[in-house]
């Protein structure tokens, strides 16, 4: 197949408080988007549809779960803790294709933090 796309190019949701919100990813996760778009880095992206009955994303209302890769869990949690931020994490969640935790925004989306496996 020669048309394909190449990556992720954004991710686009509604928010009651949108400066607020961007500050808060900035802020907590180091997602900075504003004044232009988030250079990330190379790596893994899964793209995945769920069945509409899953309770993995949590409330059954909840339409999408965002997913951020990060270097070292355990160095993010040491840092949501600092500033007062719940996280939770499960050993049932962890597997072959890495480590994983949760949080949520200020507006209660659901994110989930995942720390690929190293390769091989």
């Amino acid at each position: 197949m020669a048309a394909r796309v190449t990556g992720l190019g954004g991710v686009f949701f509604r928010a009651r408080d949108p400066e607020g919100l961007t500050e808060w990813y900035d802020r907590v996760l180091g997602v900075a988007f504003k004044g232009g778009p988030w250079m990330q880095e190379a790596g893994p992206t899964v793209f995945m549809p769920f069945d509409e009955g899953t309770e993995y994303f949590g409330r059954r209302s909840q339409a999408f779960m965002l997913n951020f890769r990060v270097r070292d869990l355990d160095e993010m949690l040491a840092h949501l803790a600092s500033l007062d931020i719940a996280a939770e994490t499960r050993a049932e969640w962890d597997s072959e294709v890495g480590r994983f935790a949760r949080i949520h925004d200020p507006e209660g989306n659901p994110i989930e933090l995942w720390e690929p496996a190293p390769p091989g």
